[in-house]
């Protein structure tokens, strides 16, 4: 009986996690084409007029696919070059979203 009970438990977190991050990633790509898209692009190539004119990085540059998830994280929440800082703005759980969207885009 009781490791009937350890199984549905350890199946229902296994089912949650898979839904949460499935949940993060969606949120990220949400929070990603309201704030970010504009200059790094719908694919994350920065092959936009705003970011040609912001000379915006592609996410698929060797510098951006080295970054770490720290470095992506602080450049979001400070700002970089043109980028403004987005602290205050979304949250830092959006932003930690966001790097892992950018992540998904690094490898299609």
């Amino acid at each position: 009986m009781l490791t009937f009970r350890l199984r549905v438990i350890a199946i229902m977190l296994i089912a949650a996690s898979v839904t949460m991050g499935a949940f993060a990633q969606e949120d990220g790509a949400t929070t990603y084409k309201g704030k970010c898209a504009m200059c790094h692009g719908a694919d994350g190539l920065a092959d936009t007029p705003a970011g040609k004119a912001m000379k915006a990085p592609s996410f698929k540059s060797p510098d951006a696919v080295k970054a770490s998830d720290a470095d992506l994280i602080a450049a979001v929440k400070n700002g970089k070059g043109k980028m403004p800082s987005y602290a205050g703005k979304i949250t830092d759980g959006q932003i930690t979203q966001v790097v892992a969207y950018i992540r998904t885009l690094q490898k299609k």
